[in-house]
């Protein structure tokens, strides 16, 4: 392995126990190239392609109470062509993180602190957070779009080198939300945002050609906290949960979240490139969704697949310290208790359906991307470690048969979000691999994992090393060779 450290970020964070500034959120600090890269196993010459994953970074002590939501994007990429494969890591160069970087401390307040202790003007929905785009990444017209989940600028990477190429100019004013979605046959990347400000959410679609093409409103009963969205080849699906930041709070700029499950949840679906006028709205059981995975049209119906909170608004944790309980309850997958589920829109009837179709705790979970907006048979989630935000397997569901295999990976060893890699050719839905980092807090390092998306329980088909350990984080995307 060749190894050059192209630059290094000095820190200013404190040893203060916080639970996710060490172990598998243990920040890294040196943007690297590697070449060449050493692997346990073959390296399958039938791909090409990139996987990046986006993390939460922190750089400089957080000013009141740090939220692992608040730390610099950073983002770890590995290019695998002919067999062969290369690692980069770049931070995303943010307004907000150039600012401190050039100040040598934070300048905002995170989400679990007071907004008023913010010494600049900040972005996004809550209007005084740094914009750190450290949620999700996609790649969309030859470029890494990275994006934050409070909504920011969308900040454009090379995809193979992570070369800083600055800010999309489609981005509107309101910034977009993370999850912007990409249909790879029409080339078009689908957004939306969310505000404190009416219509309270708005949509647009940006051509193959990085041209805004769509902009409308998705008039809200007031602020609303959406996290992601869906489409299927004719219709784009957006919601309405009922868990938001609590309207009296809120008179008085104070971010509070609150579930009113007495709402309901309701979604929107609107033609894709339809106006207000167009669109349909349903009901539906209360709860709170991070992710949706795919949907598809099946006769007068919308189907729709997620992850179903079935306590969106959890006790703090026990047996952690007190400062952090409650932080860590919502970022504990076995305190929300989300639930693989799927949601039924009767176009012509206005009814909607809904089922669990898993009872354990599942999140994060992946597909075949050729599949998208049409019926998948196959999808692939992660399972977590009770009281923490990092992932343990992966769980292979087989919509046809039913049928469900588990690979839990070795205790103190934990994965990032999986991504579907198809092969190079390829026609039928699950011939592929899943594509994955690894954070080994036994032995102090980090892997890229390659498993065969037909036969998860044989295990990795190759680990391929990366030169160091990287910290734990949120999204990752997969794109192809003809992608970039």
């Amino acid at each position: 392995m060749e190894v050059k450290t192209v630059n290094r970020v000095e820190p200013t964070l404190e040893d203060d126990g916080h639970p996710y500034i060490g172990g598998a959120w243990t920040p890294v600090f040196e943007e690297v190239d590697a070449h060449d890269l050493d692997c346990v196993g073959e390296i399958p010459t039938d791909i090409s392609g990139v996987y990046v994953r986006n993390t939460e970074n922190p750089v400089h002590q957080a000013i009141g109470t740090y939220h692992p939501f608040d730390g610099d994007g950073m983002l770890h990429a590995i290019h695998i062509r002919d067999g062969k494969a290369s690692y980069r890591n770049r931070f995303v160069r943010t307004k907000g993180f150039l600012a401190e970087q050039e100040a040598g401390r934070a300048l905002w307040a995170g989400i679990a602190a007071n907004p008023k202790l913010s010494e600049r003007p900040g972005w996004g929905a809550q209007g005084s957070l740094k914009d750190s785009s450290s949620t999700d990444v996609v790649v969309h017209a030859g470029n890494v779009v990275s994006t934050f989940y409070q909504c920011g600028e969308p900040y454009l990477l090379d995809p193979v080198t992570l070369e800083d190429k600055g800010i999309a100019d489609w981005g509107p004013d309101e910034g977009i939300s993370a999850h912007p979605k990409v249909d790879l046959k029409t080339g078009e990347l689908l957004f939306f945002n969310y505000s404190k400000k009416a219509p309270y959410m708005r949509y647009g679609i940006v051509d193959k050609d990085n041209k805004l093409t769509h902009y409308v409103p998705i008039p809200l009963p007031g602020p609303r906290l959406p996290h992601d969205m869906a489409f299927t080849e004719n219709y784009t699906i957006f919601n309405d949960l009922p868990l938001f930041w609590d309207p009296e709070l809120l008179e008085r700029d104070l971010h509070a979240a609150r579930f009113y499950p007495e709402l309901g949840t309701r979604f929107a679906i609107i033609p894709r490139y339809g106006s207000e006028e167009d669109i349909r709205w349903f009901k539906a059981d209360p709860t709170f969704v991070l992710h949706w995975m795919n949907a598809y049209e099946e006769g007068d119906e919308i189907v729709l697949e997620g992850y179903f909170q079935e306590d969106p608004q959890p006790k703090p944790l026990k047996d952690v310290p007190q400062q952090w309980a409650q932080m860590m309850a919502y970022l504990d997958e076995h305190s929300m208790k989300p639930k693989l589920h799927r949601w039924r829109f009767n176009l012509k009837t206005g009814e909607t359906q809904e089922e669990h179709l898993d009872e354990r705790i599942l999140e994060f979970g992946c597909f075949n991307r050729n599949f998208q907006g049409k019926k998948t048979r196959y999808l692939y989630s992660t399972t977590a470690k009770p009281g923490w935000f990092v992932f343990t397997g992966i769980v292979k569901h087989d919509f046809e048969t039913g049928v469900s295999v588990e690979l839990q990976f070795p205790d103190g060893e934990y994965l990032s979000e999986p991504c579907f890699v198809p092969r190079i050719g390829s026609t039928e839905e699950d011939d592929g691999y899943l594509i994955t980092f690894t954070i080994d807090t036994n032995n102090d390092r980090s892997e890229c994992v390659l498993l065969d998306a037909r036969d998860i329980e044989a295990g990795p088909v190759c680990r391929i090393a990366l030169p160091h350990r990287i910290s734990s984080g949120t999204h990752a995307i997969w794109a192809n060779s003809d992608e970039l």
